[in-house]
């Protein structure tokens, strides 16, 4: 059995009597210096323990995406209808999609950005309608010449007033106008006005009743609107409500149409019940038209990273646009890259790297408003380079996030303006990883500075004490 004194033969810490040392005034005062100077090096490594710190990188992006940015928008247009506006979408590799309506809703706003109502059916996608082959001039002008001062007196005269807004220099209006006046006619052969009372078929010229055509948000030619008698409502803020017809622009189609909307009513009551009208406007030939002459695009898009275009737009294959009164003003919302980061997660980043986030919104918030008399027919453009950044956290969470810069620039434009954002993604992205400080580093260095600061205050504590012992010794010499 190992005995007691064999034990503390290893002690490194040999005790000296408490009654053979003694304290001095120097060694207090160093003692209390040394624990102050231990307290405040242990203070500095806590914090520089508990900091986090980074290493940034540039690498060939990664991305966890693959081949493809997602891009969200939020974008107001208060010039343009939603019964035209169009997200298309091209690239240098060919790409070339055209009104995406998939993932984008579009709602009618009002001068004050304000929505007016659901959201805007755009209906199936029709670019080829079907018109008469043949011009036919037997029938001569069969509709009637609606202005200013006639509309609402004639609005009001009957059950159904169909109207064919136009300009004489649209090439679909003049394809329209032969079969148009044809189905009039016909109409006005089969439905008296005079005695039947139900329907009349109308025209108005836009390039005359520009202020008829603007109260009533015609942006396209020829469009084609359906009034109904009694549901034409107008409120204080001057919406109204009807239908747009879509459908095929030949004789026949057009005057099936017709009857297809005279037939529910009969000539003892030539009110068109809420029931019959809402049977009605289910027809995809048929939708309600834009209560304003504003639009909210909102939505996504999924594009290849490579230089690209994202463009807002009117398009039609069968309307055509008056370019000079276009405008293209907008307020973008929001328009960011990539998936969303929640705020949380982006306040708990910013802590760590106060600059990450600082522009994947640069274009959030701004307003590019033109004057449609000084500015017009004016194409708007916002060039972006996007550079993906993506932070590697000690816990093995991955946060992605696309910072972009943005010079925007104003345009004539040769054909009808629009809104164009110019999008290079970057090749290469920054890659940022957190680095923590391990525990054990913290306790050797704690370690460190307590051994050290006591040894140090050892050694100034013997100098000292040396020194004035030697002192006292050369006074008392001196004195003998």
């Amino acid at each position: 059995m190992v005995s007691t004194a064999k034990i503390k033969s290893v002690d490194f810490y040999r005790k000296i009597p408490r009654d053979l040392t003694e304290a001095s005034l120097s060694g207090a005062g160093l003692s209390i210096i040394a624990a102050v100077a231990m307290t405040f090096l242990f203070g500095m490594e806590l914090h520089n323990y508990l900091a986090i710190s980074t290493s940034t990188s540039v690498i060939v992006d990664r991305s966890s995406d693959g081949d493809y940015l997602r891009i969200d928008f939020n974008i107001s247009l208060p010039a343009l209808s939603c019964e035209f506006a169009s997200v298309d979408v091209s690239d240098v590799l060919g790409t070339n999609r055209l009104n995406i309506t998939k993932t984008v809703r579009k709602y009618s706003i009002d001068k004050h950005l304000r929505t007016t109502g659901s959201e805007f059916d755009s209906g199936p996608v029709t670019n080829i309608l079907k018109h008469d082959d043949e011009v036919d001039e037997e029938y001569g002008e069969g509709s009637v010449t609606l202005n200013a001062r006639n509309f609402d007196r004639i609005s009001h005269q009957h059950s159904i007033l169909v109207v064919n807004f136009y300009a004489p220099w649209c090439y679909w209006s003049n394809r329209l106008k032969p079969s148009w006046e044809k189905a009039a006619k016909i109409m006005k052969e089969r439905h008296d006005p005079e005695v039947d009372g139900r329907i009349i078929m109308g025209k108005v010229d836009c390039t005359e009743e520009v202020d008829l055509c603007r109260r009533h948000h015609i942006q396209g030619y020829p469009s084609i609107r359906i009034f109904r008698k009694g549901s034409d409502v107008r409120d204080e803020h001057g919406h109204h409500e009807h239908e747009s017809y879509y459908g095929d622009r030949d004789t026949e189609t057009l005057v099936n149409t017709m009857e297809n909307l005279v037939a529910p009513i009969s000539l003892e009551s030539p009110i068109l019940s809420l029931e019959d009208k809402s049977g009605k406007t289910a027809e995809s030939a048929k939708r309600p038209a834009p209560r304003e002459a504003g639009c909210r695009i909102e939505g996504f898009v999924r594009v290849k990273k490579v230089p690209g275009n994202l463009v807002i737009s009117a398009r039609s294959g069968s309307h055509s646009f008056d370019a000079s009164q276009m405008n293209m003003s907008h307020v973008i919302s929001t328009f960011s890259f990539g998936k969303k980061i929640s705020s949380r997660v982006m306040s708990d980043i910013k802590r760590i790297l106060p600059y990450i986030g600082a522009s994947h919104n640069k274009l959030n918030g701004q307003a590019y408003l033109t004057d449609p008399e000084d500015r017009a027919n004016v194409t708007i453009e916002h060039y972006l380079q996007v550079v993906k950044t993506e932070v590697m956290r000690s816990s093995h969470q991955l946060i992605e996030d696309y910072e972009y810069t943005a010079h925007s620039s104003l345009m004539h434009a040769l054909s009808v303006p629009v809104v164009k954002f110019h999008i290079e993604p970057s090749p290469m992205q920054v890659l940022i990883t957190e680095n923590r400080k391990s525990f054990s580093h913290f306790i050797t260095n704690v370690c460190a500075i307590i051994g050290g600061v006591f040894t140090v205050a050892g050694i100034l504590d013997s100098i000292l004490h040396n020194t004035l012992r030697l002192v006292k010794k050369v006074e008392l010499g001196k004195n003998f």
